[in-house]
């Protein structure tokens, strides 16, 4: 059987992109060899943010009485409840996709696929492989955990992302290596439902890709909740041999060992380009990244890539969009490229995090000559009536001709809040027409408008 577009990968890149195709017209088949879905779904965005849920009810009810409720009794984390029903909501978002895959027509082929040359598939299943042709085909094959040489995962005392979402067990202590997104997010998570974190990071802040504002906000925070957070510092050996680790860590002042019961490696990812028979085909890959074009296109006619194996952020609304761009530019029609500057960035720890565009020094070294302006929540009714008042809301426009250049939040619910700004930079939406834009209260919201009124002189709250 031929297809017009295969895919090797059902993450939320290839599975968006066959359900596109699929929307076109085309006749697609998408090749997965683990759960639809990916690890996104499965193992990544989707579990990871059902624990986190769990962690914030914790709080609450450890917090009731500040909301005038009593709670009889004592309140306590039962990790092994959290952690099945985490796989339980991962589980029914696998099966939604099972569903789109049959409601749009799209023959799912199970086994690991690997491109051959001349447009063909090779998929491999237990004992027997089975070749498929195709018009295009659109690899979306992923990432998995990085491992550093000294810090090899044993899956057991040393661990990735995938063991730390489906602990049996809650340690007592946690080294967690890493504070960008996944490294941060799961050292609030434990930290949290009551397990001694240190949080270790190389570089001189937490989440080091956003302002150094929003980066120390966050560590007080995470401070203020008794995780112990070490800066400049890097993890140089983990003794595994004692029923404790014994991890060395190299800081400023000299190296300290640390105890702990579980390691979890969060230094970043690494593509899934090994095996798949790129070299066979004649793809070009660069630094571990498949080199395509704006539309995705490889340096080979009819195969494409996109998601973490590309360029851009490994970010799974990115892979989204990027599979909807390519097949929509496979079909013929007149598409625009993806604006990379423009790709909001979310961190779902406690406060919050999300930002989008420059930040302050970005824009200044950009040699743009700028306007700030900056919200507190301390100054927000809605988050003063729910009690998170930690945060703020900050926003960077060209002085010259009005554009919005970024914005960096941290709080409450502030995931919720960046669609605005991405969607008034797309179009081209002045500080002028934000301040005029009524915005509801009492709401999180206001705090955007409130921050772009604080950058033109013109903020009442504050």
């Amino acid at each position: 059987m031929k297809y017009d577009i295969i895919i090797i990968g059902s993450g939320p890149g290839g599975y968006v992109a066959a359900i596109r195709a699929s929307q076109l017209g085309k006749k697609v088949a998408i090749v997965e060899k683990s759960e639809l879905g990916g690890v996104c779904l499965n193992w990544g965005c989707i579990p990871t943010k059902s624990l986190l849920k769990s962690a914030q009810v914790f709080n609450y009810a450890k917090h009731a009485a500040d909301y005038g409720v009593k709670i009889d009794g004592s309140v306590n984390p039962d990790l092994a409840e959290m952690v099945k029903r985490s796989r339980g909501v991962a589980d029914g978002m696998s099966k939604g996709v099972q569903f789109l895959m049959k409601k749009n027509k799209i023959d799912v082929i199970t086994g690991f696929g690997k491109v051959m040359p001349g447009c063909k598939v090779e998929v491999s299943n237990k004992d027997k492989s089975e070749i498929y042709d195709a018009e295009n085909i659109i690899l979306a094959t992923g990432a998995h955990s990085r491992q550093l040489p000294n810090l090899p995962q044993d899956g057991k005392k040393i661990i990735g992302y995938r063991e730390a979402m489906v602990l049996d067990k809650m340690p007592k202590k946690m080294v967690v290596v890493g504070s960008g997104a996944i490294g941060s997010e799961f050292a609030y998570f434990f930290n949290s439902i009551g397990v001694d974190v240190t949080l270790v990071e190389f570089l001189p802040n937490i989440v080091p890709l956003e302002d150094p504002e929003v980066s120390k906000a966050l560590a007080r925070s995470f401070k203020k909740e008794k995780m112990k957070i070490m800066l400049e510092s890097s993890v140089e050996s983990v003794n595994t041999s004692g029923k404790l680790c014994k991890v060395t860590i190299k800081t400023k002042k000299g190296e300290e060992v640390v105890d702990a019961d579980i390691v979890l490696s969060a230094v970043g990812i690494e593509t899934n380009v090994v095996g798949i028979g790129l070299e066979d085909v004649g793809i070009k890959v660069e630094k571990g990244k498949v080199q395509v074009d704006d539309f995705y296109q490889t340096n080979v006619p009819g195969y494409y890539a996109i998601g973490d194996i590309v360029h851009g952020p490994a970010l799974a609304h990115v892979a989204s969009h990027e599979g909807i761009t390519c097949v929509e530019k496979i079909a013929g029609l007149d598409v625009e490229p993806i604006d990379y500057g423009n790709i909001p960035a979310c961190t779902y720890t406690n406060p919050e995090v999300a930002s989008v565009g420059m930040t302050e020094a970005q824009a200044k070294e950009a040699g743009f000559e700028i306007k700030v302006g900056k919200f507190p929540f301390s100054a927000s009714g809605k988050a003063s009536a729910s009690g998170k008042k930690d945060g703020f809301v900050k926003v960077v426009f060209d002085a010259k001709y009005g554009e919005w250049l970024g914005a960096q939040m941290i709080g409450e619910n502030v995931t919720e809040l960046i669609a605005e700004v991405v969607a008034s930079r797309k179009l081209e939406t002045t500080g002028h027409e934000i301040i005029k834009t009524v915005h509801p209260h009492p709401t999180m919201s206001e705090a955007v408008m409130e921050a772009v009124a604080a950058a033109y002189d013109e903020v009442i709250h504050i």
